[in-house]
């Protein structure tokens, strides 16, 4: 066995729909969500054939495990396999170091509280990857997922660099998802650029809340650009990893009606980088270089 293992957390998501009660609690941070979001979420789900959330992170952990030559295992930050039993079922197999890996370039942190957290009563040492949003191979694996929809005999386009919007409060706190992500988008922007499309930023999935949340939206967005003269855009969700209900809904069913209401006469939508090779790549670099840091600091 090696000398640490690697756990790989994303936001969590649910299999059954009985379980998205408990859930949206967990997201709402306790507090019961109202029965028409539950429905409202249900829905949403049902609609996509449920979410391949975990399948995909299964997948990208696959990819990864020969890189780094650790086990890779993956848990979900608010829902089940939650960090304190994937830790669990690790330190009662002798694992003693494991590297904190969320697979969110952004906000790390967030991920990184809720392994510790789990790792505090077991005496497990955690070692904690760096935000990874501007990795080069990180951003190839991007590119590429753009480039696979970009029609070849097509003139240049708009392509927007889709990512969740965030409470502007959690912003005003000091939390740097927005320089980070546009930091990881310009570095995404630059070769369609200079192949002459245009490329901006949107933030989408704005919660059902009475929070100002952090924009432009994509309606906005879409009324900028058909404002412009365009008719038609490539929907690029660079801050999305893995597929999940805001890829395979917000964009891939609402996000046409909202292009067409909004002047735009057809949007095409890339798919999430993660199924990318290059992802794997840049996840294994940030574990790499997170163990030689932790190294260092320890001698």
């Amino acid at each position: 066995m090696s000398a640490f293992a690697v756990v790989l957390s994303h936001h969590g998501t649910v299999e059954s729909m009985a379980d998205m009660p408990a859930f949206l609690a967990n997201v709402r941070r306790g507090r019961p969500a109202p029965p028409e979001l539950v429905r409202e979420m249900v829905h949403r789900y049902e609609a996509i054939g449920g979410s391949p959330l975990m399948r995909e992170s299964l997948a990208i952990a696959e990819r990864l495990q020969p890189l780094v030559d650790a086990e890779v295992v993956v848990a979900g930050r608010l829902f089940s396999p939650y960090p304190k039993a994937v830790l669990g079922d690790l330190a009662a197999r002798g694992v003693t170091k494991i590297v904190s890996a969320p697979l969110a370039p952004q906000s790390v942190h967030v991920y990184h509280a809720a392994v510790r957290e789990a790792a505090a009563p077991l005496g497990v040492e955690v070692v904690e990857i760096a935000p990874y949003g501007e990795d080069p191979e990180l951003v190839r694996a991007a590119v590429e997922s753009i480039d696979s929809v970009i029609e070849a005999a097509s003139p240049p386009r708009p392509i927007v660099l889709t990512a969740h919007s965030l409470p502007t409060r959690i912003l005003r706190g000091g939390d740097p998802y927005e320089r980070d992500f546009r930091a990881m988008a310009a570095r995404v922007a630059a070769p369609f650029e200079v192949r002459g499309h245009p490329v901006c930023v949107a933030f989408q999935s704005q919660g059902q809340t009475d929070d100002e949340w952090l924009g432009p939206d994509l309606p906005t967005t879409f009324r900028t650009l058909a404002a412009a003269g365009h008719a038609e855009a490539i929907l690029a969700p660079i801050g999305f990893v893995s597929e999940h209900v805001e890829t395979l809904y917000d964009l891939d069913i609402e996000a046409p009606a909202l292009a067409r209401a909004a002047g735009l006469a057809r949007v095409l939508r890339a798919p999430a980088m993660g199924r990318r090779p290059a992802f794997a790549r840049a996840l294994a670099t940030a574990i790499v270089a997170a163990l030689a840091r932790h190294s260092a600091d320890a001698g």
